[in-house]
C-alpha cells in the first residue's frame, strides 16, 4: 500500500510555491498586473480597510496601470462601471486614461461617464492631482463640455447635487456652449449669474415657483434639492411618487418620519414599486443595500413595504444559478470580515460589512441550489444551520450574526477532504487574508494544499475564490479549476454561472473583460 503521508508530501512539493505575501503578511499568491487591477477597480473605493489604507489603494493602483496597456485600463473601467455598479475607482482610471496619448480615453469616457454623479467624480479625480495633474486638459475638458451639452434639463438639475466639486463650478471650469435659450439660462441659473426667467427651462421654472408657493404641485426635481423648504406629509408623498428606486430604498425612515405611510394606500404602492423587476435592474442595486434597509427598517415601517424590500431581493439575486451536482459555500466570518465593505470614510461609513456581503452570497447560493452545504470559517469551520426554503434575507442575516477570530481559508476544504466528501463546486466569500494556517515560505498555501486532497476524491471539482476587497493576491492560485474574482454586484453571479458551465476560457475573469469591446 502507498506511504500516505509520503504521497501527500510528494503532492505538495509539486505545487506551485507561494512566494508573495498577503496584507497579513503570511504566503500568498500574487496576482498578475491585470488580474490586480481588475480586482482594485471592482473592489476599490479609495476609503481605508481592515488592512490597508486608502493611500495605499491608490499606490497599487497606478503601480498596476503602469505594467498594462492602456485598453484593457479602459475596459477594466467599463467593466468596473456596468458590471461593478462602481464609482470612484473607474472615474480614477479614466482620469489616468486622459494622460496617454491613446484613443482608448474617448472611447471609455461615455461608457463610464453615465450620469452627473459621475462625471463630478471624474472632475474631482483630475483635479485632486492623484494622477499627476490638476487641470483637466483640452481632450478631457472636450468631452465633459459634449456631456453637459448634450444631457437633459432633468440630468443637469440631477448632476447640480452634490458639492467638490459642483456642477457649478464644473461649468465655469469648461464653460459649455448653450445650445439655445433655456440652456443659457439653466447654465446662468447654476452659477447665481443674472437669467431671463421665462427663458428657463420648464422644471427649473417650476421649481422656482414652488419656492415661492409651496401650495403649488411638487417639481419633479431631485428631492435634496427640496428638503430645505418647509415641507408637508402631502409634499413628501409626492416627492416620494416622483422618486427613482433607490431614492425610495435610502428613505424608508424619512417617509416615516415625515408620517408619509399614513396617506392612504401610499404604503401599498411604495411596496408594489420596491418589488419591480424592472425598476430594480435599472436602479443597480447591490443586494446587499437591500439587506441594510431591511435591517435598518424598524417597527414604523409597514409590513407590507418590509415585505416587498425581502421580494425585491429575490429579484436582485434570481441571476444566482442553479448548477448540477454538489455545491458548498464557504463564506468567511472572520474577524477582518467585521470591516465595512467599502471601507471607512469619515462621516459617511456604510453600516454594510464585509461579513453582511459574505451571508448574503451563501444565503443566495442556497436559495437557488436548496442541497447546497454552507460551511462558514474562521480559525476554524463554524457551524450554522439554515434552511433553504427561508428567505436570502432571514439566511443572510443568521449568517452575519456569527464571526470572529482569525482567518483560515484552507479550513473547510481541511473538513472537506478528511470527510472525503464528494463535491463538484466550492465557492470561498472572503478578504483572502488567510494566516492561521500560514507555513514556511517557499511552499504551497494550505489552501492550494487542502484543494488538492479534495480533488483526489473529486477530480473534476472546481473552485470559486470570490475576493471583496480590494487586495492583490491570493491563496488559491489561477488554474483550470481554480477561478479568482472579485467584487460584490450581482455579476459575480454570471460569472460563476459561466465557469461552472465550462464555458470561461484562459484567465477565466480577466478574460472576460478582455472581451469588452472598445
Amino acid at each position: 500500500m502507498a506511504n500516505k503521508s509520503l504521497f501527500a508530501s510528494l503532492v505538495g512539493k509539486m505545487l506551485p510555491k507561494a512566494e508573495a505575501a498577503n496584507k497579513h503578511g503570511a504566503p500568498a499568491y500574487e496576482f498578475t498586473p491585470r488580474h490586480a487591477l481588475a480586482q482594485l477597480a471592482v473592489t476599490g473605493t479609495l476609503n481605508h480597510t481592515f488592512y490597508a489604507s486608502a493611500t495605499a489603494q491608490l499606490d497599487e493602483t497606478l503601480k498596476a496601470v503602469c505594467e498594462v496597456e492602456s485598453a484593457f485600463i479602459a475596459k477594466a473601467a467599463i467593466y468596473a462601471r456596468q458590471r461593478g455598479h462602481m464609482k470612484d475607482m473607474p472615474a480614477l482610471l479614466l482620469a489616468y486614461l486622459s494622460m496617454l496619448q491613446t484613443g482608448d480615453f474617448a472611447k471609455a469616457f461615455p461608457r463610464v461617464v453615465d450620469n452627473g454623479k459621475m462625471l463630478r467624480n471624474f472632475v474631482q479625480v483630475m483635479r485632486s492631482g492623484a494622477v499627476g495633474r490638476k487641470s483637466l486638459g483640452t481632450r478631457p475638458k472636450k468631452l465633459v463640455q459634449a456631456w453637459l451639452e448634450t444631457a437633459s434639463d432633468i440630468e443637469i438639475m440631477r448632476a447640480s447635487v452634490g458639492n467638490a466639486p459642483s456642477l457649478a463650478d464644473v461649468i465655469k471650469m469648461v464653460h459649455p456652449k448653450p445650445a439655445d435659450k433655456a440652456r443659457e439660462a439653466l447654465y446662468a441659473w447654476l452659477i447665481g449669474r443674472p437669467y431671463e426667467v421665462m427663458a428657463l427651462p420648464a422644471i427649473a421654472r417650476s421649481f422656482e415657483a414652488f419656492k415661492q408657493d409651496p401650495s403649488l404641485p411638487v417639481p419633479a426635481v431631485p428631492f435634496q434639492m427640496l428638503t430645505a423648504l418647509p415641507l408637508t406629509r402631502d409634499h413628501w408623498a409626492a416627492i416620494a411618487d416622483k422618486a427613482g428606486w433607490q431614492m425610495l430604498r435610502m428613505n424608508l425612515a424619512t417617509f416615516a418620519r415625515h408620517g408619509v405611510f399614513e396617506v392612504e394606500g401610499f404604503a401599498e404602492n411604495l411596496a408594489g414599486r420596491l418589488a419591480d423587476r424592472e425598476a430594480i435592474k435599472r436602479a443597480r442595486v447591490f443586494p446587499y443595500q437591500l439587506l441594510m434597509a431591511y435591517a435598518q427598517a424598524g417597527q414604523d415601517i409597514p409590513p407590507v413595504v418590509r415585505e416587498a424590500l425581502h421580494d425585491a431581493m429575490e429579484i436582485a439575486v434570481a441571476n444566482v444559478p442553479a448548477i448540477e451536482g454538489r455545491v458548498v459555500v464557504c463564506p468567511d466570518v472572520s474577524g477582518s470580515m467585521s470591516s465595512p465593505v467599502t471601507g471607512y470614510r469619515p462621516g459617511a461609513t456604510t453600516q454594510v460589512r464585509c461579513i453582511d456581503v459574505a451571508g448574503l452570497v451563501a444565503a443566495s447560493v442556497l436559495r437557488a441550489n436548496p442541497s447546497a452545504r454552507v460551511i462558514p470559517f474562521e480559525q476554524s469551520v463554524v457551524r450554522v444551520d439554515l434552511e433553504p426554503r427561508d428567505t436570502v434575507m432571514t439566511n443572510a442575516r443568521k449568517l452575519a450574526s456569527i464571526g470572529g477570530g482569525g482567518t483560515n481559508c484552507s479550513a473547510p476544504l481541511e473538513k472537506l477532504a478528511n470527510e472525503r466528501a464528494k463535491v463538484d463546486l466550492v465557492i470561498f466569500v472572503s478578504d483572502n487574508q488567510s494566516w492561521v494556517d500560514a507555513r514556511r515560505g517557499g511552499e504551497a498555501t494550505q489552501m492550494m494544499k487542502q484543494w488538492e486532497r479534495v480533488k483526489t476524491s473529486n477530480p473534476d471539482a472546481k473552485l470559486v475564490c470570490l475576493d471583496i476587497q480590494p487586495y492583490t493576491t491570493t491563496q488559491a492560485q489561477e488554474r483550470a479549476d481554480v477561478l479568482n474574482i472579485g467584487g460584490f454586484s450581482d455579476a459575480v453571479f454570471d460569472t460563476i454561472a459561466a465557469f461552472t458551465k465550462g464555458e470561461m476560457g484562459a484567465e477565466h475573469w480577466v478574460g472576460e473583460i478582455e472581451k469588452i469591446e472598445l
